[in-house]
C-alpha cells in the first residue's frame, strides 16, 4: 500500500473546494443584485490544531487567508508561519483580557460579539496606533447557548460602534445552529433559511450607510455547508476539516 501523502491530500482538497466555490458563484440565481452576485468569494483555511508545516504548504498552494480560533495556539505558531502575503484572522471566542496579545498579529477579528469586546479592541488598537478591522458576530439562530448579537439588534449595535475610531466594521459573520442538519436528499432548507436571513441583514445594514460601518464581508459557511452559503451570498467561507482532514487534539 502506498504511503499516505498528506501534502498531496491538502492540495487535492484545495482544488476540489475552489472548483465547488466557483460553481456555486455561477449559480447564484437567487441573488438579484449584480453588486452582490458577482462578488469574489475568499477561501479562509481554518487552522485550528493544524501545525505550521501544513499551513505553510497550503500557503504555497495559494491560500492567502487563515483563521485561528485560540489565542495561545496562534501565538505558538506565529513565528513559524510564512506570512509573506498572508492574512491572519481571529475567528474564535475572544476574551477581553487576551486582546492585547493578538492586536498586532492579526489583520481582522471576526468574532466581535459585545460592546465590551469592541471597546477593548479599540483601546488596544489605539495604543498600537492602528485601526483594527472587525466583523460583528450574529447569533443567527438566537440560541441561548451561543454568544453573538441577536439579529434584530444588528443596527442598534452598529450605532454603538460607529464612534470607536480605532476599529473599522467590515461586515458580519455567523455560524448557523448545529442541529440544522441535512435531510435524506442531501439538502438543507433550514441551513439555507439561516444563510438567507444573514444575507438580508447584510444588505439591509449596508443600505443604512452608518458612519464607520461598511458591509464588505459576509463570512459564513464551513466545511459541511460552504456551497450553500456561497449560493446564498457569502463572500468568505471558513473551511478547516475539508482542507486538512479531521482535527487531532493534543491533550
Amino acid at each position: 500500500m502506498a504511503e499516505f501523502d498528506y501534502f498531496d491530500y491538502i492540495e487535492k482538497n484545495l482544488d476540489d473546494i475552489r472548483e465547488k466555490i466557483n460553481n456555486a458563484v455561477l449559480n447564484r440565481d437567487n441573488i438579484d443584485n449584480n453588486i452582490y452576485r458577482n462578488k469574489k468569494v475568499r477561501l479562509m483555511a481554518v487552522t485550528k490544531t493544524v501545525d505550521a508545516d501544513r499551513i505553510n504548504f497550503a500557503v504555497s498552494k495559494g491560500v492567502d487567508l487563515i483563521g485561528e480560533n485560540k489565542v495561545n495556539e496562534l501565538l505558538e505558531k506565529y513565528d513559524k508561519l510564512n506570512k509573506d502575503g498572508l492574512e491572519i484572522h481571529f475567528i474564535g471566542n475572544l476574551q477581553t483580557n487576551k486582546v492585547k496579545y493578538i492586536i498586532d498579529k492579526v489583520n481582522m477579528i471576526q468574532s466581535v460579539n459585545s460592546l465590551k469586546l469592541a471597546e477593548e479592541i479599540n483601546k488596544r488598537a489605539n495604543q498600537k496606533n492602528i485601526v483594527m478591522d472587525i466583523l460583528v458576530e450574529l447569533n443567527i439562530g438566537a440560541e441561548d447557548s451561543k454568544i453573538g448579537i441577536i439579529p434584530e439588534n444588528t443596527v442598534e449595535f452598529m450605532n454603538l460602534l460607529k464612534d470607536l475610531k480605532n476599529i473599522k466594521v467590515r461586515g458580519l459573520m455567523a455560524i448557523p445552529p448545529a442541529e440544522a442538519s441535512f435531510d435524506e436528499n442531501g439538502e438543507n432548507s433550514e441551513i439555507k433559511k439561516y444563510f438567507q436571513k444573514m444575507y438580508k441583514i447584510f444588505v439591509d445594514t449596508d443600505k443604512k450607510k452608518i458612519d464607520n460601518i461598511s458591509m464588505d464581508i459576509l463570512s459564513m459557511g464551513m466545511s459541511e455547508d460552504y456551497e450553500e452559503a456561497v449560493l446564498c451570498g457569502a463572500d468568505m467561507v471558513r473551511i478547516g476539516r475539508a482542507i486538512f482532514g479531521e482535527r487531532t487534539y493534543i491533550k
